[in-house]
């Protein structure tokens, strides 16, 4: 049975992957998380106990760690991250730490190991920069042109993992994926948040205009993307990951208010971000045609998926926003916190 080292599975997105792993695969799954404010092991607490799962809490920048985990493993996929833009402008020097300085502690470790991999980096649309609205979408050779501290960190991990490539033959594999929503979404991000203050009955803060472009993809389509990137991708390789699904934000929101049953009164337009990235798209034909994937979940699908997941998940949410995130959620997002 091959073993996998998978970081930031108690993440949002790493918690579906494993999930997905144990539910669709004969892996053995070590899950290695700090546990920082969006790992959250209750995620994945149900898994305890699964014969093929184990956990361990640490950080992907302790190296004695790392290097012991490595024995043994045949592939990583990392998820760790420190992944909010916002935070970023505040304060980068988490992102450095976990993002860069991490991911090449992982790097070193997996080669010094002798593991077979692949080493699979879990990587962003972001790297890329922004788009015009007649440009089109991104491709895995355009150009990195990162505009937040996040992903100037996650440019420079897609770099690092590419050096250890071309330096030393290291199996690397990158996919960069267009913007998640589902289960397990930590409350900061924009669905989730706009999810909840509307069950709360609270304003819903969207930047600027609303009319800045993202291309959406349930989370279990991403994940069987990156599972099939680790088990069919080439050595080197880069692999854009979307939902072929273009929508501004305001659309968004007010697919939630529909949804919900909530008044567009509701919505609140706030000072923008600074940086906003205007528009980000992907061109997913290298990993439609070389790895067999494609998004199978429409947006409609998944929101309504989404939604009845967090009205059905209201202690998950409810102890996140009672806890140690209160003060940083009524700073950021408004009233009634």
């Amino acid at each position: 049975m091959e073993k996998i080292l998978v970081t930031g599975g108690c993440g949002f997105i790493g918690t579906n992957f494993i999930r997905l792993l144990l539910r669709e695969r004969d892996y053995k799954v070590t899950n290695l998380d700090a546990l920082t404010y969006a790992g959250n092991p209750e995620n994945i607490r149900d898994m305890e106990g699964h014969p093929c799962y184990t956990f361990i809490k640490g950080r992907i920048e302790d190296h004695d760690l790392v290097s012991g985990l490595m024995e043994g493993v045949d592939a990583v996929v990392n998820f760790a991250a420190e992944s909010h833009v916002d935070r970023s402008i505040k304060n980068a020097g988490p992102f450095i730490n976990t993002n860069v300085l991490g991911t090449q502690v992982l790097l070193d470790c997996f080669r010094q190991a002798g593991c077979s991999g692949p080493f699979l980096h879990v990587s962003t649309d972001e790297v890329y920069g922004s788009l015009k609205m007649e440009e089109p979408p991104f491709r895995e050779d355009n150009l990195l042109k990162p505009n937040s501290p996040y992903s100037a960190s996650k440019a420079s991990a897609d770099l690092l993992c590419r050096a250890a490539w071309k330096t030393f033959g290291t199996p690397v594999v990158i996919t960069r994926c267009s913007n998640n929503y589902g289960p397990y979404q930590f409350p900061e991000k924009l669905i989730p948040l706009m999810i909840i203050n509307c069950v709360e009955g609270r304003r819903l803060p969207v930047y600027g205009n609303g009319m800045n472009v993202r291309d959406w993809i349930y989370v279990e389509d991403h994940c069987k993307g990156v599972l099939a990137a680790m088990e069919k991708g080439s050595p080197g390789s880069v692999y854009n990951l979307g939902g072929n699904c273009e929508l501004a934000n305001i659309e968004v929101v007010e697919t939630i208010l529909r949804l919900l049953g909530k008044p567009r009164e509701l919505i609140e337009f706030v000072k923008d971000r600074p940086g906003h990235d205007r528009r980000y798209a992907m061109d997913t034909s290298r990993a439609e045609r070389k790895l067999s994937w494609s998004p199978e979940i429409d947006f409609e699908t998944g929101m309504e998926r989404t939604v009845r997941w967090y009205l059905d998940h209201r202690q998950w949410w409810r102890r996140i926003l009672s806890g140690q995130y209160r003060s940083y959620y009524r700073e950021h997002y408004g009233r009634g916190l």
